[in-house]
């Protein structure tokens, strides 16, 4: 005999309608779980900036011409300003620039800052700028005549050929 009185017969019915409840509440929860509201994103909203809008002073700018020359100069109304003039140099027309940058620090004290870039490299002078201490100049000249001397031998295995 089958527990709770059911009859041979009526036991794949039981599990037919158990079956089909459980596909009933997993369709149920997948469908609760699906993201909601599929669409184009909300639009987005621009307003007015907060704080007070500072005015450009000063926004003058020049090029590149033809042949690669160009400045820029801007000044805001908060104290900021920055400056620069650049012109290819040499053969390969890398180009050479100069010029600077200054604001005004919370306290109110100045931040000025003039920089070069060319064939030495990008040099920025400010007194905010401290000078490298003895070891790392020493580490920079120890570089610089290792370089002076040419490449060291390299060990390991041989290159390959070249096929012609």
């Amino acid at each position: 005999m089958c527990a709770a009185g059911a009859s041979p017969q009526s036991i794949p019915d039981i599990t037919s309608n158990m079956f089909s409840k459980f596909v009933l509440c997993v369709m149920v929860a997948v469908v609760a779980a699906a993201p909601q509201g599929y669409g184009p994103p909300p639009r987005p909203s621009y307003s007015a900036p907060s704080g007070a809008v500072v005015p450009i002073l000063k926004d003058d700018r020049q090029g590149p011409d033809q042949a690669g020359n160009y400045n820029f100069n801007f000044e805001t109304g908060d104290g900021i300003s920055r400056q620069e003039q650049g012109a290819p140099q040499g053969p390969a027309g890398a180009v050479a620039a100069q010029g600077g940058w200054s604001f005004t620090f919370p306290d109110g004290s100045q931040g000025v800052f003039k920089f070069v870039a060319d064939g030495e490299g990008y040099r920025a002078e400010s007194p905010l700028i401290h000078p490298l201490p003895p070891h790392a100049i020493a580490q920079i000249e120890k570089a610089r005549l290792e370089d002076a001397a040419g490449p060291k031998p390299t060990y390991g295995a041989p290159s390959r050929p070249g096929y012609n």
